[in-house]
Order: C-alpha cells, then sequence, then structure tokens
C-alpha cells in the first residue's frame, strides 16, 4: 500500500504535491457578509467550468458520535442558507434527525480554494421541496421511487425492474413527490474560505457568527 506503478514509472503517494500559486485572499479583499463572499467565489467556480461546481462534502454524525461524510449537491443558497435533497430515510437522513447539525466543504481544484461551512440543519419547507422535486428530470423523479436508499439491494437488476415497472405505472402522468423525500437548508454559523498559496502557506480566513446579523473576520494559521 502506499505506491502506485504504471508501466516501467512508479511514484509514492508521498511524493504527490501540488505548489498553489493562482491567487491570495486578504482581510481587506473579501465582504465583511461571508453569504456574499461565498456568491462571489461560486460565481467564479461556475465561471471556471470546474466540474460540477455545485458538489460538496456533507458531513453528519451517527449515533454513536462518529463522522459520516459523502459528496451532495447543493441546490439553492442565500442569506437563509445552503440547501440539498435527499431521502429522508437513507443513512444520512436519519443521522440528521438523531443529530441536526452538518457541515459542508467545496473544493474547487482549478482555482485552488476551498470553502469548509458549519451549521444546524433544518427541513426545507414542502412547498418548496415540492417546487424542486417538480423541476427534477422525470427520470430522477422515477428513481427516488425505486431506490430505498441506503438499503441493501440483492443487484443492479432489482433496481432496474422497479424503474421499469414505475415508467410503466405512471406512463405520461405527473409523477408525486415522494413521502420520505425532501429537502434540508444547513443554517450556517461558520465559514471557512481557504486559498491555496506557495510553501504550503495557505491563505484561512474563517467568519464566525457572533449575532445573528454580525460576523466576526479571522486569520487562521495554515
Amino acid at each position: 500500500m502506499g505506491s502506485a506503478s504504471s508501466g516501467a514509472e512508479s511514484f509514492k503517494v508521498a511524493d504527490l504535491r501540488q505548489n498553489y500559486t493562482r491567487q491570495i485572499l486578504l482581510e481587506q479583499d473579501v465582504n465583511p457578509n461571508p453569504f456574499l463572499q461565498f456568491q462571489v467565489w461560486f460565481a467564479q467556480a461556475c465561471e471556471a467550468q470546474t466540474i460540477e461546481p455545485n458538489a460538496m462534502t456533507l458531513a453528519t454524525v451517527t449515533s454513536e458520535g462518529k463522522p459520516s461524510a459523502r459528496i451532495v449537491l447543493l441546490k439553492d443558497f442565500d442569506a437563509q442558507g445552503f440547501v440539498f435533497y435527499t431521502n429522508f430515510q437513507s443513512r444520512k437522513g436519519q443521522e440528521l434527525a438523531q443529530h441536526p447539525a452538518a457541515a459542508l466543504v467545496f473544493w474547487w481544484g482549478e482555482l485552488e480554494r476551498q470553502v469548509r461551512i458549519e451549521g444546524d440543519i433544518t427541513p426545507v419547507p414542502e412547498v418548496e421541496a415540492e417546487a424542486y422535486f417538480q423541476s427534477r428530470p422525470r427520470g430522477s423523479q422515477l428513481g427516488a421511487w425505486a431506490s430505498n436508499q441506503s438499503q441493501v439491494v440483492p443487484n443492479r437488476d432489482v433496481l432496474e425492474t422497479r424503474l421499469q415497472q414505475l415508467e410503466q405505472e405512471y406512463g405520461d402522468r405527473p409523477i408525486p413527490r415522494p413521502p420520505y423525500w425532501g429537502g434540508y437548508r444547513l443554517v450556517p454559523t461558520y465559514f471557512e474560505f481557504w486559498q491555496g498559496r506557495p510553501n504550503r502557506l495557505h491563505d484561512r480566513l474563517c467568519y464566525r457568527q457572533t449575532s445573528p446579523y454580525t460576523w466576526n473576520i479571522e486569520r487562521l494559521s495554515p
């Protein structure tokens, strides 16, 4: 373990490194509002044509207090928080029901940037979840019915067969939103903006919430 080879060449994982040199992140250059600062960086990630700029790691905690993380897609954000959707009966759904707090991590490698966000979890209102579900591609709507997310399944054929059955069942009719499917909003209490810099002396600026509308900006050692 810890090494890889390709033809006559080989390398050690420990030898993989990138010296970050693209940009800097200074206190005088950031917006005092972390939501607006995120909006600027997110727009730049989209303009840079990063792969899935709305992909984010969602970290939750199990009932035993162990960390649990996976990649999900951000579907909306504003001054109220960051929204994603899932099956409430999935592993992450069950963990969020027990511990309604989470952390998000965005990685935009093309820009050598990372954003960390921590906060509390609240459910998305039904009307909002319904509107988003109806905006999804029809195949994704059917997939929400076909998959008992995070549950053991014998093989791939079971899922494909279930999807075909649903396609025949609904035909051209509208597909309702499953009662176990909806959204969560992470309401931030902490942001950290990370910009890669040479010699591992990265820029790290964090926003700590001191009151509902006040954020204190601090620089962290890399």
